[in-house]
Formats: C-alpha cells, structure tokens, sequence
C-alpha cells in the first residue's frame, strides 16, 4: 500500500508578523518546530517525525510565540537539533512521498533549506526528493467550513472528535488535524487528490 506524508511547521513570530509577512527588519520565519505523518492510502498513520530546531539567526523567542506555541527556550535550548540538522531528517522522512501541507509551509521550508545552504550547511537530503503540494485550495473547495479554519482547528469545524491531546499551534497535534479532516472527507466519499490515493 503507498503512503504520503503530511506536515505541519511551527516558526518565528512575533506580535503582526502575520499581518505583515514577516517584513519587520530581523523577522525570518525561521522553522523550530517540525510535525509529519506518513499515512496509508486510507489515512491511517503509518509513522510521526517530530523535531524541536534551534533558529540560527533569531535565537531567543518571542513571548508572543511561546504563548501562541507552548514552546518555551528552554525546550528548544535543551531538545533543538541544529538546523541543517533537522531540515535533513525531516526531508529524508520525506524521500520519495507525496508531501502535503495546509498552506504556505513548503515555501517556509524552502527558505530554511535555502538559507542553511547559504551558511555552508550540508543536508542529508534534498527538498528535489519529494513532491510538496499545498492542498489548502483543494480542501477549502471540497469542505467550505474549512476556509477560515488554521490547520490545528481542521478538526473542530469539520465536527470530529479531537484526533488527540494537546492544541493547535504544536506541529504535530496539527498534523493529526489534518489527517483527521483528510480521513473524513474520504469517508464521505471525497476521492483525495492524486499522490494520496
């Protein structure tokens, strides 16, 4: 049975970066949490991948962002990878897989890989070796409710149990989310897009 992956990042932020992609001098949205699943054709889990990453350039995070994340210093002092580190493991996690995000996160990952590169950092694997497709259009269009909805809420307005304890805005509990309105649509008779099927 062929698997794909789906991910969830979580990186720097501060009070109206949002709202101002990021612009303010200093603000690169710098990865330190990623969360994957490699699922099987029915959205079952087959297997998680779950990095802390210690940015590079903004080192210390925001108050805004521990409180949007639950992601204290302390936690990315003690647990972070380096992070040519973890962008390698987790772009070998992905290796030949369909990869799916809910929004702009492969564009995300492309600058982390790009500026690493940058820095002289090798990677263990190339973000070439699989497919990255922002399926938030797809979905919006074939689930409405979904268009307002971040990835972590998924879940929420779609009517479904929690997929599992914690919240939104932890990387991997987003993940399950995600997999958890993929699964329902499925169910439902919604075919998935090509690479998940």
């Amino acid at each position: 049975m062929s698997t794909f992956v789906v991910f969830d990042l979580e990186f720097t932020s501060w009070p109206r970066a949002l709202e101002q992609d990021w612009s303010a001098p200093g603000q690169l949205r710098e990865i330190v949490q990623i969360g994957a699943l490699r699922l099987r054709e029915d959205c079952t889990v087959v297997e998680e991948y779950e990095a802390l990453v210690r940015p590079p350039v903004n080192t210390e995070l925001s108050s805004y962002f521990t409180e949007l994340t639950g992601i204290s210093q302390h936690d990315v002092d003690r647990d972070g990878l380096p992070a040519a580190e973890a962008l390698g493991d987790f772009l070998g996690f992905c290796r030949d897989q369909t990869v799916l995000s809910y929004g702009n996160d492969m564009v995300v990952l492309g600058e982390n890989v790009g500026w690493a590169r940058a820095r002289g950092e090798q990677l263990k694997h190339s973000f070439l070796d699989a497919a990255f497709v922002n399926i938030r259009p797809w979905l919006n269009a074939v689930a409405p409710p979904t268009a307002a909805a971040n990835v972590g809420r998924l879940w929420s307005v779609l009517g479904l149990p929690k997929p599992v304890s914690g919240q939104e805005h932890s990387a991997l509990f987003d993940c399950y989310s995600f997999a958890a309105a993929l699964s329902h649509l499925r169910t439902a008779g919604t075919p998935l897009p090509e690479g998940c099927r």
